[in-house]
């Protein structure tokens, strides 16, 4: 016979993983059967009902990666679904839809290893992706879904990028809605050139003009045009980078690969000509402060003045400087109040002045420091730029680094003083900030007067040092000395009264002129990669550009025998880029008649990068069908055009990462502002309200050898002697904590699929959306997914018995303090919802299923709004509920409960009772209670006489109902 105990039957009907599957399947099923999220538009093959307000909510396009998704990615998706949820339930047009950014590195990557085609991949990824994101209920409308690799997609992306080829920045142009400076058509530029009322870059007369020339014209005022520049070359990956994708340390943002300065012919996207309004727009959008302090900084919008200094062209040694062979040496200076302290000049190694001025031989003079070494000045300066060539510009520019330089042999002439100025060449001025060239004042500049005491050069101040500064630069405020001449007289005034006045003098004189500069630099558009947009041009045999007519959009990728760019040598600065695309000669070489009859061209073997497709998506979910236009106008202005909240317009709503700050961001406004100007859209910003999702990340654990264990193995084990210190252990070994990421190499990864097989969807998105402020990052703890599911399962009990499955709600009215107490927590989560405080409004909901489950049968007037409530977080348990109390069809749409006014009236309230300021006793009162009753019933509190023992009251303070402070004698 057994003496085994035996296990007790689980109750049939009891929330467990098991039915929390079998539920949450059959209402995704049910949800897409039904069409619940597909959000209505004016006009179009998604046309319906659209006389409720908007709220269109937007996740930050995800990438599909091979690796599937972890616990932490899914944070932004779910929170944007309870938002989402929410705004329905309040009575809008929800619009929330979910695409896929699917070029890019990883998938090419992949295809090198393997020779698998990219396309097979990223489609595998985003099959897993979508149902791991299907399982977890997100109320999106999948009618809306693309990837950017879909043939339909790319056709626009190329469209839209032709719009920027065939248009320019015209500074006067009346912008709609106000303001100067607008894109506009080229055509309207030739016009412009050809009757004269603009001037030609070369000042010649377009008639008298080649087609060579013409096009040269044109392409210098285009907002995508062909540039042979400087551009970020990173062998490792096979392909040139925009600035914003290199490192501060100067690496690549991907793969942390060394990054290079080659002069390379790439296509350029003319972004700085929207700097201004990039800057002056952030103030008209509701973004967290710090990204829009990021986006500043990058734009670097500097206000200042253009200085220029004679500088002799090729003097010999001995030559008196100055003459008719003066160079024209200009300087951007953001304080021209201090030209007067100016005691050198530097130039950056690249700086083209160089080659022109430079003289023969040493002056007499000259200081041995500052020749290098060299007996010419010609061999010092060659072999700088030598050794800067081999630098990036951030290892230039390192903070703390000592700045060193050789002298160029060349003085250059101050233009308020005539003193003759040392030109130096030094790395840690760069040619791509303001113009390559700075006048140095050590007296004002931390990094001038380092660089004077390593030369022995003279520091001058032009603002007057307090008392207490003993040396150094000063640059602080204070009154203006030792600038002054002939003319002019600085000394005296403020700064800015000075900058002001000198700024005036120049440009009377033909010496400067005001100017602003910026820090930002046009958008490197080209990548030499297989897995990217193809560029929809051709070049003839002139090399001439001819951009293709529409209905030859949109230009699909060739396959190609081999994915690999052949410059996999990470540290080869001389390796040239030989893009995929140029082994597929018959699609490189084409025979097209595009209006001169058939001839033969050359496509582009580059490809766009893959922030091409991620400049425009929010515009496609509106219209994800149209074949005819981008966007239907009224599609648009339905969703994101102006109104009273948001005057440029926008998504009502952007999650996603911080790390996005200067190149999604920075990338979508600025063609969302040329769609604009040309017509195309009525919103002037992408994205009106943005939020910054914080992280989940995670611990791992490592044993004595440094290597990781399962994260999920180890336990936890609290000190023996009471301290309340713990060690973790593994396999009874002793094993150290870290904090950060998740990894398969660390052993921590937890995956969604992992949480919906042990508790289920709701208590995943329950736990993840009760960790903390949404903004903020937390650490991933699996065993404390537990108190979620608990929550839950009281929910349920409170509602089904788990034996039987029956109801055990009562229709019998609530008791006064369960209705006040459900009055309070409607208003409260309310709150908290609309301010994204999901953690708080989950807490309140939390409360008040405490309260039912102590109740001997949970009031059906209580359960009812708490399941609506609820339903934004954890729909599928509140879903089944709802249904099971009766109701048909989905609650998505029913109304969030409304608070009733009167039950939020208090009764009684709490009066706090102090003596001497101290809290010393509390009486619960009623609201109405007057002055005496309440000192009455305090100085019999026992705590009051406590306090006072035996001394008597000086006064008593009463601010009836809710405090009484007694003052003892």
């Amino acid at each position: 016979m057994s003496t085994d105990t035996p296990v007790p039957a689980e109750p049939r009907f009891r929330y467990t993983a098991r039915l929390a599957s079998e539920i949450e399947q059959a209402w995704q099923d049910r949800w897409e059967e039904l069409g619940t999220f597909h959000a209505p538009n004016p006009v179009g093959d998604l046309a319906g009902d659209t006389t409720d307000s908007t709220f269109y909510v937007l996740d930050m396009f995800p990438y599909p990666s091979g690796k599937g998704l972890h616990v932490g990615h899914p944070l932004g998706y779910i929170a944007t679904d309870v938002v989402g949820r929410y705004q329905r339930m309040k009575g809008k047009n929800v619009l929330h839809a979910l695409a896929y950014d699917a070029f890019g590195l990883p998938a090419e990557q992949y295809a090198v290893q393997t020779g698998q085609h990219p396309r097979v991949t990223t489609e595998e990824n985003i099959a897993n992706m979508r149902r791991q994101l299907r399982r977890l209920g997100l109320g999106h409308d999948e009618r809306r879904s693309f990837a950017t690799t879909d043939t339909d997609y790319v056709r626009w992306t190329q469209w839209i990028f032709l719009q920027m080829y065939h248009a320019w920045y015209d500074t006067d142009a009346e912008r709609p809605g106000g303001g100067r400076g607008a894109a506009r058509p080229i055509s309207e530029l030739e016009v412009a050139f050809a009757d004269g009322t603009r001037p030609t870059p070369s000042g010649r007369a377009w008639a008298d003009m080649d087609a060579d020339e013409r096009a040269a014209a044109l392409d210098a005022h285009r907002l995508a045009y062909v540039s042979d520049a400087p551009v970020n070359w990173c062998p490792g990956l096979g392909t040139v980078l925009a600035n914003e994708e290199v490192t501060a340390d100067g690496r690549s943002e991907r793969g942390n690969y060394p990054v290079f300065k080659r002069n390379l012919r790439q296509w350029m996207m003319r972004i700085t000509a929207y700097a201004d309004r990039l800057v002056d727009d952030l103030d008209h959008i509701d973004w967290p402060e710090k990204v829009r302090t990021m986006q500043r900084n990058w734009i670097g919008r500097s206000e200042g003045a253009i200085v220029s200094f004679a500088l002799p062209s090729r003097v010999s040694a001995g030559e008196a400087p100055g003459g008719a062979a003066d160079l024209a040496l200009d300087v951007f200076t953001t304080r021209p109040d201090t030209l007067f302290g100016a005691t050198f000049m530097v130039l950056a190694p690249e700086h083209p002045l160089l080659d022109d001025a430079v003289p023969a031989s040493w002056p007499a003079g000259t200081q041995e420091s500052w020749t290098g070494g060299h007996a010419s000045p010609a061999e010092a300066v060659a072999a700088y730029r030598a050794q800067a060539a081999a630098k990036t510009d951030e290892e230039r520019q390192e903070e703390g680094r000592t700045k060193t330089g050789v002298f160029t042999g060349a003085f250059a002439t101050n233009p308020v003083n005539g003193a003759q100025l040392p030109v130096f060449v030094a790395d840690y001025v760069l040619m791509g900030y303001g113009t390559g060239a700075i006048m140095a004042v050590p007296g004002g500049d931390a990094r001038d007067y380092e660089f004077a005491q390593t030369y022995g050069l003279d520091v001058v101040h032009t603002v007057q040092p307090p008392a207490e500064h003993v040396e150094g630069a000063w640059t602080g405020e204070g009154e203006i000395i030792n600038s002054a001449n002939d003319q002019i007289s600085l000394n005296g005034m403020g700064v800015a009264e000075a900058k002001a006045a000198i700024t005036e003098w120049l440009q009377a004189r033909g010496l400067g002129e005001a100017r602003t500069t910026y820090r930002l630099r046009d958008w490197l558009f080209s990548r030499q990669r297989y897995w990217g947009e193809p560029f929809p041009v051709v070049y003839d045999e002139e090399g001439r550009v001819h951009a293709l007519p529409e209905e030859m959009l949109p230009v699909d990728l060739p396959e190609v025998p081999d994915y690999s760019p052949r410059t996999f040598d990470a540290d080869d600065a001389t390796s040239s880029p030989e893009p995929p695309l140029g082994r597929a000669e018959d699609w490189v070489n084409v025979e097209l008649d595009l209006g001169d009859g058939v001839r033969t061209y050359r496509r582009d073997t580059n490809t766009m990068p893959n922030w091409a497709g991620s400049c425009w998506y929010e515009l496609r979910y509106l219209d994800p069908a149209n074949t005819e236009r981008l966007v239907d106008p009224a599609n648009e202005q339905y969703w994101m055009g102006p109104t009273a909240e948001k005057s440029c317009g926008g998504a009502d709503l952007y999650v996603g990462g911080v790390e996005h700050a200067v190149l999604h961001l920075l990338y979508a406004r600025f063609w969302q502002k040329v769609l604009f100007d040309l017509g195309h859209v009525s919103s002037v910003e992408p994205f009106h309200k943005l939020f910054n999702q914080g992280y989940i990340q995670a611990y791992a654990f490592a044993d004595a050898r440094g290597q990781y264990v399962p994260a999920d193995e180890v336990e936890e084990v609290a000190a023996e002697d009471g301290s309340g210190e713990v060690s973790y252990r593994w396999q009874g070994q002793v094993v150290t904590r870290e904090y950060g990421k998740m990894g398969k190499s660390l052993k921590n990864i937890v995956t969604p699929d992992d949480m919906y097989e042990a508790y289920g969807a709701d208590t995943f998105r329950l736990y993840e959306m009760s960790m903390g402020p949404l903004d903020l990052s937390r650490p991933w703890d699996t065993r404390a997914v537990v108190g979620s599911q608990r929550f839950l399962q009281r929910l349920w009990r409170n509602v089904v018995d788990e034996e039987t499955g029956d109801l055990v709600v009562t229709d019998e009215p609530a008791d006064e303090e369960t209705r006040r107490l459900v009055a309070r927590t409607i208003t409260d989560v309310e709150t908290e919802m609309a301010a994204m405080r999901i953690n708080t409004a989950i807490a309140r909901l939390i409360v008040l299923n405490n309260h039912l489950t102590g109740l001997a049968a949970s009031p059906r007037e209580a359960v009812e709004p708490l399941l609506l409530m609820l339903a934004p977080v954890a729909p599928h348990i509140a879903e089944e509920l709802w249904r099971r109390l009766g109701h048909e069809g989905s609650l998505a749409h029913e109304p969030f409960p409304v608070a009733d006014p009167a039950l939020l009236v208090e009764d009684t309230v709490t009066c706090v009772v102090q003596v001497a300021g101290k809290l010393r006793d509390k009486l619960e009162v009623p609201v109405s209670i007057d002055a005496a009753e309440l000192e009455r019933l305090a100085l019999e509190t026992p705590g009051v006489k406590r306090a006072l023992g035996d001394r008597g009251i000086r006064k008593v303070i009463v601010r009836a109902p809710k405090l009484v402070n007694v003052v003892p004698a």
